[in-house]
C-alpha cells in the first residue's frame, strides 16, 4: 500500500536510511528538495518503519482533526527520556485527563496577571540590549533568555536568579538534547534503545538529561517550599516579602500540579514529567518565533514603521506600561507575528499514528503508519499564500484571511491536540516586540538569504542571527 504512494527509490534492505543519512542542515535541504518532488504527499521507509509526510490543508485535517489519531507517532519515543508521558508524549484517557488540569493556567484571566510579569521582563531584556546599541548582537541567547526567565515567573511562579548559570546551563543543555534527537533519527543503526545507550551520543545524551531533569526538580522544590510556606492562594494577587524576594500569588501552573498532588490526581512523577514538557515548550518554541520575527523587521523598515504608527496612537506618546487592553489593539503587529510564524514556524512538523487506515490525496494509508505532518512546507505552498517566500503581514488582515483552509496555517498545530499554551505565546510576542519597538529602531545584519535551517525540535538557523539595535529618536 506505502509502495503505491510516489516518494524516492527504495535501496535494497536499507529502504531510504542511507539517503537521510546526513548533516542536519542537508537533511532540511533534502526534506524541502522532497516536498518540491511530490505535491502535498509522499512516502519514505526507513527499517523498520513506514511513514507518509503531508503538507495539504485537506489530508492535515482528515488527521490531526480525527480523534482517532490523537496519538503521537513511534518518532517521539526518541525523547521519551526526556519528556516522559507529559502533555506531548502522553494520550488516551491521560492526556485528557493532564489536559483538564493544565487547561486552567492558560485562562484569559490569569494570562491577564501574567502580562505585567512580561512586561516587567521585556524591560529587563531592554537594558541589556542598551548595552549594546548601534552594535550587530546575535539575538538567539538574548531572546531565549528573555523566554526562559518569562516561563519560569509566570507558568513556574519562581524568578531565576540574575546572573546565575544554571539558566544557562539548562538552555545549552536544551539545545544539544534537540541535535542529538535528529542525529538518532537520520542514523537508522541508533533507533535501538539498547545500542544508543552504549553509543557515545546516548552517553552524551544522559549527561544533558541529568542537567535538565536536575533543574526543573529544582523549580518545583523551590515552588513546593513556597507552596507550605505561604499556602497555594489561587488568583490571589497580594505580595509576600519573603527575605527582599516578592512572591505574587498567582495560578501558575505549577501550583495547579502541586494542588493537584494534593487531591491525588497526579503523582510526583507526573508534576516532573508536565515541567519538563513545559520548561521546553515554553521558552524554546517562543524563542524561536520571537528571534525571526525581529530579524524579519529589521529586513522590512516599512512594516517595522507601520507597527510604530500603530503602537504611536495607541500609547500617545506615552511610556507607561504595555497592559493587556492595549494588546488587543495591536492588529497590525499581530498580522506581522503571523506572517512571521508563517514563514519561520518554530514547530516546523509534527507527527501522528495512524491507528486505522486513512485515505490521503486518495491513497489508501495503512494503519500503524507514521504521518509526518510538515508545517514549513505547508506554510510554503504558493497555492495557498501566493509569492510564499514574501514577507506580507497584510496576509492576515481579516478581509485577506476569510476564505483560506482552516488547516492552511498551522502554527500551533490544530484540532483537539492544539497548542494549549498559543495565546501565551502570542501575548509574549506581543509584547515583547511592541516594547522592543517603542525605544529601539532595528536595522538588518542577517538577511532571510542568509539562513541556513538545521534539522531540530525547534526551528534553529544554523548561525547567528544578528540584528542591530539603535536607539529610536524622540
Amino acid at each position: 500500500m506505502l509502495r503505491k504512494i510516489p516518494g524516492p527509490p527504495y535501496e535494497f534492505l536499507f529502504g531510504n536510511s542511507l539517503k537521510i543519512l546526513c548533516s542536519s542542515a542537508d537533511l532540511m535541504k533534502l526534506r524541502r528538495e522532497f516536498a518540491k518532488t511530490w505535491n502535498g504527499i509522499y512516502r519514505i521507509w526507513i527499517p523498520t518503519y513506514g511513514a507518509v509526510i503531508i503538507f495539504n490543508p485537506e489530508d492535515i485535517e482528515a488527521v490531526i482533526s480525527d480523534l482517532q489519531h490523537n496519538g503521537k507517532s513511534n518518532l517521539y519515543l526518541l525523547f521519551k527520556s526526556w519528556l516522559q508521558d507529559g502533555l506531548l508524549m502522553s494520550k488516551g484517557s491521560k492526556w485528557q485527563e493532564r489536559r483538564k488540569i493544565l487547561t486552567p493556567a492558560f485562562h484569559f484571566k490569569i494570562l491577564h496577571n501574567f502580562c505585567g510579569i512580561i512586561e516587567e521582563n521585556s524591560q529587563r531584556l531592554l537594558e541589556n540590549l542598551k548595552l549594546t546599541v548601534g552594535q550587530p548582537i546575535n539575538i538567539v541567547p538574548v531572546v531565549s533568555e528573555f523566554t526562559l526567565n518569562s516561563i519560569c515567573e509566570t507558568a513556574m511562579g519562581t524568578k531565576l536568579k540574575e546572573n546565575g548559570s544554571a539558566g544557562k546551563t539548562y538552555k545549552e543543555a536544551i539545545h544539544s538534547l534537540g541535535s542529538l534527537f535528529m542525529r538518532r533519527l537520520s542514523r537508522f543503526y541508533l533507533y535501538s534503545d539498547f545500542v544508543f545507550n552504549l553509543s557515545p551520543c546516548g552517553k552524551e545524551q544522559q549527561r544533558h538529561l541529568n542537567t535538565v531533569h536536575n533543574f526543573t526538580k529544582n523549580v518545583i522544590e523551590e515552588r513546593k517550599v513556597y507552596a507550605d510556606t505561604h499556602g497555594l492562594q489561587i488568583n490571589d494577587e497580594n505580595l509576600i516579602n519573603d527575605e527582599d524576594v516578592v512572591y505574587k500569588k498567582r495560578t501558575a501552573l505549577l501550583d495547579l500540579l502541586i494542588s493537584a498532588e494534593k487531591d491525588g490526581l497526579i503523582d510526583r512523577q507526573g508534576i516532573q514529567e508536565e515541567v519538563d514538557t513545559f520548561m521546553f515548550e515554553g521558552h524554546d518554541t517562543t524563542a524561536s518565533g520571537l528571534t525571526f520575527c525581529l530579524m524579519l523587521l529589521a529586513n522590512h523598515k516599512e512594516v517595522q514603521d507601520n507597527i510604530v504608527s500603530e503602537l504611536d496612537e495607541i500609547f500617545e506618546g506615552s511610556n507607561r506600561s504595555i497592559t493587556m487592553g492595549d494588546l488587543s489593539k495591536m492588529k497590525y503587529l499581530e498580522c506581522c507575528i503571523k506572517e512571521s510564524l508563517r514563514l519561520y514556524p518554530p514547530v516546523h512538523f509534527i507527527s501522528r499514528a495512524l491507528t486505522k487506515t486513512a485515505i490521503l490525496s486518495n491513497y489508501k494509508v495503512p494503519s500503524g503508519t507514521m504521518c509526518h505532518i510538515d508545517i514549513m512546507e505547508l506554510h510554503h505552498r504558493a497555492d495557498l499564500f501566493p509569492d510564499p517566500e514574501k514577507f506580507d503581514p497584510e496576509r492576515f488582515l481579516p478581509e485577506n484571511s476569510v476564505n483560506r483552509h482552516p488547516y492552511a496555517y498551522i502554527p500551533f498545530s490544530a484540532g483537539p491536540r492544539n497548542c494549549i499554551g498559543q495565546k501565551f505565546a502570542m501575548m509574549e510576542m506581543k509584547i515583547t516586540i511592541a516594547a522592543t519597538l517603542r525605544e529601539f529602531e532595528l536595522e538588518p545584519v542577517t538577511l532571510p538569504t542568509d539562513l541556513v535551517f538545521i534539522a531540530d525540535l525547534v526551528l534553529r538557523n544554523q548561525g547567528p542571527v544578528r540584528v542591530k539595535f539603535v536607539k529610536r529618536l524622540d
